[in-house]
């Protein structure tokens, strides 16, 4: 059985108290936590052709500005935006919303409570919403599908492509050779996933696993971003920076491994929140 990191056993615990709801259920997920932004993170869910935009959960209003706030002379990305904290520093982050409907909230939002209207603002092209959690005691954010029911999923992620990059820069398609020279290989993947159909948005994976002969050799986890010192960092058999990892195309560099000479059984895995998983195996000889 795969063990979970001690810093995520720590969230759970801390996050166990919420019950939250997704804001805007009956919406459309077209950008889930984690997925490649042509080198960038996205670090919430971005919901489109939403409705009525909801509290998450009770919490006290931290924050709110309107999209023609002049109090800062730079314009928001997140455009009309509302952060609530529910408690022991978790904080949801509601944006990009038609201010223009949003009521005034009080100090203390009810779960559930009418923030505004899906819209467009701040760095938005079409009609929707951004939804973050924040914890800012840890300085990090996490994905929401951690502790909201996710949406339901039935189709497994699928791996697009997978690509060895040896130590001279050179890209290897293991579907099309079967023999490696020994030496350290960068694994990366691109694979997708969808919750219902397949012309759907492609969203990222809850996790990729990337194992030589059995044993485990890499994991990536969509679970959580940290900030340390301005650098954005994601877990990957530990904390390392995310210009490590994500590529400026929709792929993520899993694994840094070193392939041995004799016969070699390489296999990755891509999991969704769901627990729906597929995997490619590749037997290669390494000379």
């Amino acid at each position: 059985m795969r063990r979970i990191p001690l810093i995520l056993l720590a969230l759970l615990a801390a996050l166990c108290f919420l019950s939250m709801d997704w804001p805007s259920p009956q919406s459309r997920m077209v950008k889930n936590f984690g997925w490649n932004e042509g080198g960038l993170p996205h670090l919430g869910i971005t919901f489109e052709d939403s409705e009525s935009l909801g509290a998450a959960e009770k919490g006290e209003l931290l924050y709110r500005r309107r999209e023609g706030d002049t109090a800062s002379r730079l314009p928001s990305p997140l455009g009309s935006w509302a952060a609530i904290d529910h408690g022991d520093g978790i904080i949801s982050i509601y944006s990009r919303f038609d201010d223009k409907s949003a009521p005034a909230l009080p100090g203390v939002v009810e779960k559930n409570a009418f923030i505004g209207e899906s819209g467009i603002s701040g760095w938005s092209e079409k009609n929707g919403v951004y939804f973050q959690l924040f914890d800012r005691k840890e300085r990090r954010w996490i994905n929401p599908s951690m502790i909201i029911t996710p949406p339901a999923d039935t189709r497994p992620p699928v791996i697009v492509s997978l690509r060895l990059r040896n130590e001279q820069g050179n890209l290897i398609d293991p579907s099309q050779t079967r023999n490696l020279s020994q030496g350290r290989y960068v694994i990366i993947v691109e694979a997708v996933d969808t919750m219902l159909t397949a012309n759907e948005s492609p969203l990222a994976p809850y996790r990729i696993i990337c194992s030589l002969n059995g044993s485990e050799a890499g994991a990536l986890n969509f679970e959580t971003y940290s900030a340390r010192d301005g650098v954005l960092m994601v877990y990957r058999n530990g904390l390392v920076p995310v210009r490590q990892v994500y590529g400026p195309v929709p792929a993520w560099e899993v694994a840094d491994v070193w392939f041995s000479r004799g016969q070699t059984t390489l296999e990755v895995i891509a999991q969704d929140i769901a627990g729906n998983a597929r995997n490619v195996v590749y037997r290669l000889m390494v000379e």
